[in-house]
């Protein structure tokens, strides 16, 4: 049997500095690489002056075309043994071609989060309607869930999501592989470099600006939150971190009201560990939030939402507070922010949250073990998920054609 040659066809390269989707790219490939298999990177996007160096870990990166024969040629010469796609939507343009052109390679999904869920929920708040099943049947759903039950394998970062396609949606799951962010632990060593309560100063947000759920929470705070807290502690700031800001976001920036928005940060967890207390108010999205693990790996105590706080702590006290109405969020926020002893708790609770619940040995070896599992069973596993096959078939017969025929109109 040949060693396993990755191949993973990325929306855009990895910016782990940009967005944890870029940070929890890097673990799986540290992952597969830890397994001694070969990767090679390939992306159809531009090129960012903020994408990782792949090189200096001695990964191939590749160009790639959309809607292109010659992708077919590539993958046909690289052959590798699997294609892991970073979204459904990569899944979408490029699953076909390498049904067709490497039928034996094993097909996986790194979903990152449902975007069906984070859908459902930002038209439930769009409605101001409490939010109920029937949100979910979206059009997004409808490619996201049969790109899922294309694919052989989907990895998923929350168990609640694992819970919500096993349930509502009957994914089979045979198809489904639960692998949080994987950290390595906290140790004494770098829980005594934090700095102190009383070395920290005011309140931060961060998150990629182009992510709309960070961006409603960045609308949220100034509207409806920090003006409460500001009246608590006039001398306090938030200072708002994220990359790609808007000239509508750079326009919220008030000096006067200590409402600061920063930018993109050089280090997420240098400007996370110089602040006191993280807010992260999400009303929508999916998925595991990254600047809430910035936040404890800095030992720095957040407030963030049910929705912030989702499958990232299992049955553990959280590392600060779930708060939802803006009273509550401001109230909890004033409360971390004053008393010590609360703040000191809280981050103890990150702690343990970190080190119970995302084990990289742990989660990266169950992931491994998994798709060689799947692997070593693969003809069974597709005879046994017909409806996969179907949709296959309808997708080779519909969206191979069109990317025929836009393929031979960008000819003319």
């Amino acid at each position: 049997m040949k060693a396993e040659h990755v191949l993973i066809i990325g929306t855009v390269w990895p910016e782990p500095g940009s967005s944890a989707a870029g940070s929890r790219t890097l673990q799986l490939i540290e992952q597969f690489q830890r397994a001694g298999w070969k990767i090679t990177f390939a992306c159809a996007a531009g090129e960012s002056e903020y994408r990782f160096d792949l090189s200096q870990w001695g990964i191939q990166s590749v160009t790639i075309e959309l809607n292109k024969e010659s992708f077919n040629d590539f993958i046909k010469e690289l052959d590798p043994t699997i294609v892991l796609f970073d979204r459904f939507m990569t899944e979408e343009q490029f699953g076909w071609r390498v049904a067709e052109s490497c039928p034996d390679a094993q097909r996986i999904i790194d979903t990152i989060d449902l975007h069906c869920l984070r859908t459902a929920r930002q038209q439930a708040l769009k409605e101001k309607t409490p939010f109920h099943e029937d949100f979910l049947l979206n059009d997004v759903a409808k490619r996201e869930i049969a790109s899922i039950l294309r694919s052989d394998l989907s990895i998923m970062i929350s168990q609640a999501e694992v819970d919500l396609l096993k349930t509502f949606f009957k994914v089979p799951g045979s198809s489904l592989q639960y692998t949080p962010f994987l950290l390595e632990p906290l140790n004494e060593n770098t829980i005594e470099q934090w700095k102190t309560f009383e070395e920290r100063n005011n309140f931060i947000s961060i998150g990629n600006f182009l992510h709309e759920p960070n961006w409603d929470a960045v609308r949220y705070l100034k509207e409806s939150i920090w003006p409460l807290i500001r009246k608590q502690l006039p001398k306090a700031e938030l200072h708002i971190y994220g990359a790609y800001a808007s000239q509508k976001a750079e326009q919220l920036h008030n000096e006067k009201e200590g409402f600061l928005i920063k930018g993109r940060a050089g280090s997420a967890k240098e400007v996370m560990s110089n602040a006191r207390v993280c807010l992260a108010p999400l009303r929508f999205g999916a998925g595991m939030k990254g600047k809430l693990i910035d936040a404890m790996e800095s030992g720095t105590p957040n407030v963030t939402t049910a929705i912030g706080a989702e499958s990232m702590h299992a049955d553990l006290p959280w590392s600060g507070s779930i708060a939802e109405s803006p009273e509550e969020i401001a109230a909890s926020a004033v409360l971390l922010y004053t008393d010590i002893n609360t703040w000191r708790v809280a981050q103890q609770n990150g702690v343990k949250i970190i080190n119970q619940c995302f084990e990289k040995k742990k989660y990266g070896e169950e992931l491994v073990a998994a798709i060689l599992e799947q692997q070593n069973r693969l003809k069974e596993h597709r005879k046994n998920n017909f409806i996969g096959s179907l949709l296959m078939h309808h997708t080779l017969s519909s969206t191979k054609y069109m990317s025929k025929w836009i393929e031979e109109k960008n000819k003319k």
